[in-house]
């Protein structure tokens, strides 16, 4: 059962106990990623979570690895479009030590400045390796070709001349406007006790009573094709179609019907565009879903020679799907595989904490393993049909890079 507390500052803290297992993983959410930047701080959100890991006023960050190391832990954390994520993994017996290494990592750290100047050297090369992964970077090119200038078409990694910008003020600052009570919610799951809860309280209780009043606006689906040439041996290619936000009625008939699409190795662009013809190594489908929009993806990477077949086996693939639906095969084999990817999710603590603080920070609610599989069930081939007609109702946003002819 997923206990839920709400300290008086609105800090939210949600808790799962485990008591079968011997670890607990702790997460820190915060709802902030690259949509809530403007494009001259975009990247600010991913850079502070590397500084993060820079040192507080009582640890270097020698000291923060070793603390971790010391305990056989694990400790990370990642940047989205939408939010922001510290966690760590310990055996239970040194849980509260792994809860007051993070709440110090989030309340004291000392933005040194030449740390800052190391850590955006860093940063730099991350944002070159990525440069120099086409079957990567052809995402971020498509969410620009789909949202355009509005936040959720930035790159999460930002660029070089705004990295070079951020100061320990501007960091601070940021802080200041997006790391407030309300943003946050501390995921707890693991071998617990009920009194874990009330621990991390004390240890968050530092928080400032105060709020974040950003209003978000809502992307257009904007429909455009963007391509680069680059010295690559394939041609990359994306197409994006506009999807569902994060709490629709209808998430659980998309995320099966992708499944279908290009989710898995049986999916129809699976089985078509590689094991038949052969025209790719990499070929699947996704579905990102954000507030109050979403981008249905397709890519694939071919040798430019074959990227014209390539597109005309993907937009009949599409065509078929939109005209014929699903047969009941595919509708009853897919619900098994998502109700068993499902609850595999859930076999570590890691992926229950991450479920709950995602649920809690995003939806604000959490539904029970029985109501979700209700819910798959309850799925039919008009409730698919529905779906087919509002993601594939306008033509696609797409985003290429391929050898220069």
């Amino acid at each position: 059962m997923i206990e839920k507390h709400t300290s008086d500052n609105g800090l939210r803290i949600v808790q799962e106990k485990i008591p079968a297992v011997r670890s607990v993983t702790i997460g820190i959410w915060i709802r902030t990623g690259s949509r809530n930047e403007t494009e001259e701080i975009n990247g600010i959100s991913h850079f502070l979570e590397h500084m993060f890991f820079k040192g507080t006023k009582t640890r270097s960050p020698q000291d923060i690895a070793e603390a971790f190391d010391s305990i056989g832990g694990q400790v990370n954390a990642f940047t989205s479009k939408e939010y922001t994520c510290f966690y760590a993994k310990v055996i239970d017996t040194h849980k509260e030590y792994a809860l007051e290494i993070l709440a110090d990592m989030f309340f004291n750290s000392s933005f040194d400045e030449e740390e800052m100047e190391r850590e955006k050297k860093v940063v730099l090369e991350e944002i070159k390796m990525y440069e120099d992964t086409p079957d990567d970077i052809v995402h971020d090119i498509l969410a620009r070709a789909a949202f355009g200038q509005h936040p959720l078409g930035y790159p999460i990694l930002g660029t070089e001349k705004q990295l070079q910008s951020f100061t320990p003020d501007s960091l601070k600052q940021y802080i200041h406007d997006r790391y407030t009570p309300d943003n946050v919610v501390i995921s707890i799951a693991g071998n617990v006790d009920d009194s874990f809860i009330y621990t991390a309280e004390e240890y968050f209780s530092a928080f400032q009573q105060k709020t974040c009043h950003e209003q978000v606006m809502r992307p257009g689906f904007l429909g455009n094709n963007i391509e680069k040439a680059k010295d690559t041996e394939q041609a990359h290619l994306c197409l994006g179609y506009n999807g569902l936000p994060i709490d629709d009625e209808h998430m659980y008939s998309l995320i099966i019907m992708n499944n279908v699409l290009g989710g898995s190795m049986s999916s129809r662009l699976f089985q078509e565009v590689r094991e038949k013809q052969g025209l790719a190594y990499a070929v699947f489908s996704y579905h990102s879903s954000f507030l109050d929009s979403g981008l249905l993806t397709i890519y694939a990477g071919t040798g430019n020679d074959q990227l014209p077949q390539l597109k005309d086996v993907i937009h009949k693939t599409v065509d078929d799907l939109v005209t014929g639906g699903l047969t009941d095969k595919e509708l009853n084999n897919s619900k098994e595989q998502l109700k068993g990817n499902l609850m595999l999710s859930l076999e570590s603590t890691s992926g229950r904490m991450s479920r709950n603080g995602r649920n809690e920070l995003m939806l604000n609610r959490h539904r029970s393993m029985d109501e979700m599989i209700a819910e798959i069930d309850a799925v039919d081939h008009g409730k698919i049909r529905h779906v087919i007609e509002s993601i594939f109702e306008q033509s696609p946003s797409t985003a290429l890079i391929a050898p220069a002819p």
